[in-house]
């Protein structure tokens, strides 16, 4: 007769395997995200006068885009802004470090503050594209939601119908992104 397994073994073996689940299937949802915009965009520097590229709504014209929003929170942290499309990243003086523009998926992220989940070095995209520093901070509707950038750099269309939550970045932001973004980190998404 085999040994029985202690109830403590079934249930690390099944929340191992939902993780392993969860993070192919985050994987999958972002391989789909090919964002939109050009690739030359240059990333801002936080101290820089960047404006978005995008024409600004009324309420924010004349607004410095490299001003951390007001309602993100304090410390450490990420700042996604699903208005201007930007983020910040800003350290625990509340001090902005970097600021940069962003490609968003098809599915948004509710405001509100989240963590860095899972994060994923480099895999291929069901596109065939090489993504990287892939780092999952929530789910919406079944999608993961996470940032990552092209290795090569490139930016092609999102595939139509297709639900996507992966936020791209320039490779540049991917890599500070990556570094600034260690499991953990607190993400503070805001309209």
């Amino acid at each position: 007769m085999p040994a029985r397994l202690p109830s403590w073994a079934w249930v690390t073996g099944l929340t191992t395997g939902a993780i392993a689940v969860v993070a192919v299937l985050g994987v999958q949802a972002d391989q789909g995200t090919k964002p939109t915009a050009s690739t030359s965009r240059p990333s801002t520097p936080a101290t820089a006068d960047a404006k978005p590229s995008a024409e600004p709504k009324e309420e924010e014209k004349g607004a410095d885009a490299s001003a951390v929003p007001a309602d993100s929170g304090t410390g450490r942290r990420i700042v996604y802004s699903l208005d201007t499309q930007q983020v910040w990243l800003v350290d625990a003086s509340d001090a902005p470090r970097r600021s940069f523009e962003v490609w968003p998926g098809t599915v948004d992220p509710d405001p509100g503050t989240y963590t860095i989940g899972t994060r994923s070095e480099a895999t291929t995209g069901s596109d065939g594209v090489d993504i990287e520093h892939i780092m999952y901070f929530t789910a919406k509707s079944g999608v993961s939601i996470a940032f990552s950038n092209a290795v090569d750099g490139s930016s092609p269309p999102p595939a139509e119908g297709r639900q996507t939550g992966g936020i791209r970045v320039a490779k540049d932001d991917g890599e500070a992104l990556w570094t600034f973004g260690t499991t953990g980190t607190t993400v503070r998404v805001v309209d």
